[in-house]
This record gives structure tokens, C-alpha cells and sequence, in this order.
């Protein structure tokens, strides 16, 4: 035991959990989010309001969030895993029957301080869920057949519902997010090679039920497809949106036009600039510097979260601390594949940086559990 680590062990116990937060992730978390606050100043013209000032209110309200989530042990979080999910689903649920519709889209249920959106929450709880799953599973069972379809029955059923919305990236970040879990848990390999054989038959099934009685995706949803093959196709109209994304990216060069001179969001070229196209407002500003920067931030973040997980012996706080770093990931690398053109659009927000509150909130509890299961590792003594 060093010095340092037997000075905190002389601390009383609850103010030791201060001393055992990772704040480096802490000041990541708010360096990101501080990117944020100046692109959501900069596409408002120079301007707080009306997406700023919200946004960094947003983010003190989360960082409380987080701080309350971590310092709470993360055995309760555990127990509180199944019922958290079970809250989620019937979330979907009432989004099915009561929810809001916005962008053609039903995704919201209007709580009166906020506008949630359960789909956010779920990929959260289905990561708490299948590593309270597997940590109460006999290590022995992990590859059984039966005990591998509970798991993947707890993975479909909210992407189901999620689909229906219908939000086919969200869909797709559960199914993902699950499978890293499951992977992690140590399900044989096999299982995924079937999973993978199975979603090829599914790719062609979907391009071959297109204008069928039994067409598998949404009018819009082809649309999406057709534009990530070829924008030029539709430059007005379906393709427009990655069209001025990619004249946005390519116009930043490697040190950007500066802040606030981005012709594309300042002119309003740019669809949906606060949201899921915000990485293409920072490249422009600032280039492939400002870019990789930002991604460079993420990536730290990912490997915190790994480092905590190798190092935590608590099979539940290591599965879901590996779930959450791997959804968060998800988050990053989905959206800026989707403004760059190598992936459909698919209406997934860039991680702290992009405008939005339950989507904030739901991602500063996560970072949370996170905390709680750094904070609350067993330590040698």
C-alpha cells in the first residue's frame, strides 16, 4: 500500500468516497461538454439562448445526477436492476399508447419538467439487467442454450418496441449494447457467428421485401438507405442532408474556418446543426484538429471505463461498467459515421455535445453507476 492510498484509508468512510471518485473522468466528462456548450453558442449566431444556457443547465442538474447516483453503493444499484428495466419497458409501453409525436416519430412522454424519452433510459437498464443477469447465472451456464435465449429475449423485447416507434438507431444500439455484454459475460463465440449468419439473412430479406405486402422497414427508412449509397442520387431532397454535411466537413480543412465563420451552419445550409449534426459544425470551425480532438476525449473516456472494469473483481459492476463504456461508444462512433456518410442516418445524437435533455440526464446517471462501481471496489486494506 502506498503512502497516499493509507492516507485515504485513514479518512473517515464517508468522506473516503470523495477521495475515491475518478475525477479524471469527472474533468473529461466536463471538457466534453464544454465543446458542446461553444457549438451550441456558436450555431445560435452567438447567442445563450435558446440552446446554450438550457444545455449547461442541463448538464449542473446531470452532474448532481451523477455525484448522487455514484456515492450510493453499488449493490443497491444491482438489486435495483430488474425493476429498473421492468420501469423501462413499461415506459416503451406507454410511449406506444400515450406518447408524443415529433419529427413523425412517437418517442416521448411528456412528464411536465421534461420531455422523456424511455428509449434513452432503456439502454441503460438492459446493460444494468443482463449484468445483474449473468452475475447471479452460474459461471458454468453462461453458454447454455436456455439461459442465452433468456438474454437474448431480454435484449429483443425492448428493441422491439423501440422499432416500433419507430427508431431504428436506437433499436440498433440496444441490440449492439447487448451483444458487448453478453460477449463480455463470456457467451461462446459461436452463438455469435449464428447471430451474424442470421442478421446477413436478414440484410437481404429487408432489400427483397422492399414494396412487398411484408416490406420489413418504413418508406423513410429505405429512403435512408438509398441516400447512404448514394446521396448524389437525391440531392434536394433525401440526400440532403449528408450532402451538406460532407460540403461542411470538407470546407473545415485541418485547422477549421475559426469560431463561429462556418458558412454551412451560419447560413442555415446545415439540417438539424444543434442536434445530430453538431460534429459537422465543430470540423468546420475547427477543422480535423477540433475533430480528433473531440474524438480523442471519447476515447479516453472509453479506456477509463475499461481500466475501472479490468480492475474491478465485482462481476456485475465489471459487465456493467463495460456495457455502459461500450453504449457510450456507440453513441460517438455511430454519429459521426453517420455525418461523415459511412453509415445511414439514423437520428442518433452526438454524447454531451448534441442538444437535448432526457438524453443528457439518462447519460450523466449512467456515468454514475459508473462512479459507484469505481467508488465501491473492493481495496486491499
Amino acid at each position: 500500500m502506498s503512502y497516499l492510498e493509507y492516507q485515504v484509508k485513514t479518512v473517515p468512510s464517508g468522506l473516503r468516497k470523495v477521495f475515491y471518485v475518478n475525477w479524471a473522468l469527472v474533468a473529461l466528462l466536463c471538457a466534453v461538454a464544454g465543446i458542446g456548450f461553444l457549438m451550441l453558442y456558436s450555431v445560435a449566431g452567438g447567442a445563450m439562448e435558446p440552446w446554450a444556457a438550457p444545455q449547461i443547465k442541463r448538464f449542473l442538474v446531470g452532474l448532481g445526477v451523477m455525484f448522487a447516483v455514484a456515492f450510493i453503493p453499488v449493490w443497491f444499484w444491482r438489486n435495483m436492476a430488474g425493476l429498473a428495466f421492468g420501469i423501462s419497458l413499461l415506459l416503451l409501453l406507454g410511449v406506444e399508447f400515450f406518447g408524443e409525436v415529433g419529427m413523425g416519430a412517437q418517442r416521448w412522454i411528456d412528464l411536465g419538467v421534461i420531455r422523456l424519452q424511455p428509449s434513452e433510459l432503456t439502454k441503460i437498464t438492459l446493460v444494468m439487467a443482463l449484468a445483474a443477469y449473468f452475475d447471479w447465472l452460474d459461471p458454468r451456464r453462461v453458454s447454455h442454450p436456455l439461459y442465452v435465449l433468456v438474454a437474448l429475449g431480454l435484449i429483443l423485447l425492448p428493441a422491439a418496441l423501440v422499432l416500433r416507434q419507430p427508431d431504428l438507431g436506437t433499436a440498433l444500439l440496444l441490440v449492439l449494447g447487448g451483444a458487448v455484454v453478453l460477449f463480455a459475460a463470456g457467451v461462446h463465440w459461436l452463438y455469435f457467428a449464428v447471430v451474424g449468419a442470421m442478421g446477413s439473412g436478414l440484410v437481404a430479406a429487408v432489400f427483397a421485401s422492399r414494396g412487398s405486402p411484408w416490406q420489413l422497414l418504413k418508406d423513410y427508412q429505405y429512403r435512408r438507405i438509398d441516400t447512404f449509397l448514394d446521396p448524389s442520387s437525391d440531392p434536394l431532397g433525401a440526400g440532403y442532408h449528408i450532402t451538406q454535411s460532407k460540403i461542411a466537413l470538407g470546407s473545415g480543412g485541418w485547422s477549421g474556418r475559426g469560431f463561429m465563420q462556418g458558412t454551412q451552419s451560419r447560413l442555415n445550409f446545415l439540417p438539424e446543426k444543434h442536434t445530430d449534426f453538431i460534429f459537422t459544425t465543430l470540423a468546420e470551425e475547427f477543422g480535423f484538429i477540433g475533430g480528433i480532438s473531440l474524438l480523442a476525449l471519447y476515447m479516453l473516456i472509453i479506456l477509463f471505463c475499461v481500466a475501472s472494469a479490468l480492475k474491478n473483481p465485482d462481476r456485475f459492476a465489471a459487465l456493467m461498467t463495460i456495457g455502459i463504456a461500450t453504449t457510450f461508444f456507440l453513441f460517438f462512433a455511430l454519429n459521426m459515421s453517420m455525418v461523415m456518410g459511412l453509415a445511414p442516418v439514423v437520428g442518433v445524437p452526438l454524447p454531451l455535445v448534441s442538444y437535448g435533455g432526457s438524453a443528457m440526464m439518462v447519460l450523466m446517471a449512467a456515468f454514475g453507476l459508473i462512479q459507484s462501481a469505481h467508488i465501491h471496489r473492493p481495496r486491499s486494506r
